[in-house]
Parts: structure tokens; C-alpha cells; sequence
């Protein structure tokens, strides 16, 4: 069975770094442990996202990686456990300086706080690396979880767009959530362990 923890190397690897979890860019092999975190994962997507669930999907999904769209792997420190994605796509420059936010955590890791701090440093890798200024993610309404996540890391509410994106074959109403830069605390996210403790 594909094994979600990362190798080494792969670990030495980091884009950003931070007290629970690392960012870094997934790789050829980690196609097939991506598949089968996605299939394990099926009732805990779903209907809010449907991430590739074959190797063949999830190696399509990674050759799509360009200047535009940004591939990003949280994985836990220690042990390398892949624990969830964010994609960072569409992203213009000039004037701009956008781009949209999509991401999920993989069972059993939902819940566990490493997603809030993985976007944490997806924030930081955008906002100092990348030289974004703005980004923004779109959530069904009735996805609470994700909508209070992205509450705890500053996004502010800015609209809704009815029967925004087709996802599971169906145009599904989204709410339009974005931070900037101006907006954005670097020690705004909550850790891990704060999250874990909230929770009892």
C-alpha cells in the first residue's frame, strides 16, 4: 500500500517551515500515495471537493503545474505524513497580483489543526515569496469548517456568487472569501496543538 510520509530528501525540500508542518511541492513519487489518501478520504470531500483518485488523475493534476497554478503538499514534521494539498491557481501579475486558493486535508488528519497552519505558511509563501498581494478562496456555505478556517487566518467575506463552480457535475453556490497583504499577521494562525486543545 503507497505510503503518505515523505522521504527524506523530499522533507529536506521545504518551502516553508513551520512548528507542526512544512510546505513543499509534490513530486512523481508521491502520485500514488495522493491516489490513495484521495480514495480513503471520499466521505470526507465530498460534496465540497473532488480531488484525484487514480494515478493516472493525479499525475495529470501535477503536470498542470505551471507559472500560473502552484502545486503545495502540508506535510507533518517528523514523520513527513502527507496531510492535506492547496492548490494556489490563476495567478495574474501586473496590476493584480492574484490568485485563488483551493485545498483539503486527507483522513485521518482533518480536525487536527495542521491544515490551519499549513495555509499559514501558504500565506507567508505567497505574500514574501511569491509577491502576491491578494488571495482569495471560494466555499459552498454550507462548509462551515472551511469557512471558519479561513475566518481564523483574516480572510474577510467580500460576496456570494450563485452557481459559481461545477463540482461533482453540479454548479454549486460559493461564497467569495480574500485577505491582502495589508490584512495579512504572520502569527495570526492558530498552531496545531492550540487547535487540538480548543476541540476539548
Amino acid at each position: 500500500m503507497p505510503s503518505s510520509r515523505a522521504r527524506v530528501g523530499e522533507r529536506s525540500g521545504a518551502l516553508e517551515t513551520g512548528r507542526h508542518v512544512l510546505l513543499r511541492a509534490p513530486g512523481p513519487a508521491d502520485v500514488p500515495a495522493l491516489a490513495e489518501l484521495a480514495r480513503r478520504s471520499r466521505r470526507l470531500h465530498r460534496p465540497w471537493v473532488y480531488p484525484p483518485t487514480t494515478p493516472s488523475a493525479v499525475a495529470r493534476w501535477l503536470e498542470a503545474t505551471g507559472p500560473t497554478r502552484i502545486r503545495l503538499l502540508v506535510c507533518r514534521r517528523g514523520d513527513g505524513a502527507i496531510v492535506g494539498v492547496v492548490n494556489v491557481s490563476e495567478i495574474v501579475r501586473a496590476a493584480l497580483q492574484s490568485a485563488y486558493l483551493g485545498y483539503y486535508a486527507f483522513h485521518p488528519f482533518a480536525d487536527s489543526g495542521y491544515l490551519t497552519e499549513g495555509l499559514g505558511l501558504v500565506l507567508r509563501h505567497a505574500f514574501r515569496r511569491l509577491k502576491l498581494h491578494r488571495l482569495e478562496a471560494n466555499i459552498q456555505p454550507a462548509n462551515i469548517p472551511s469557512r471558519r478556517l479561513v475566518r481564523r487566518l483574516g480572510f474577510r467575506k467580500e460576496g456570494f456568487s450563485p452557481r459559481y463552480l461545477k463540482i461533482g457535475w453540479r454548479w454549486r453556490d460559493h461564497e467569495r472569501w480574500a485577505i491582502v497583504r495589508e490584512r495579512w499577521s504572520p502569527g495570526r494562525p492558530a498552531s496545531a496543538s492550540r487547535a487540538r486543545k480548543r476541540r476539548r
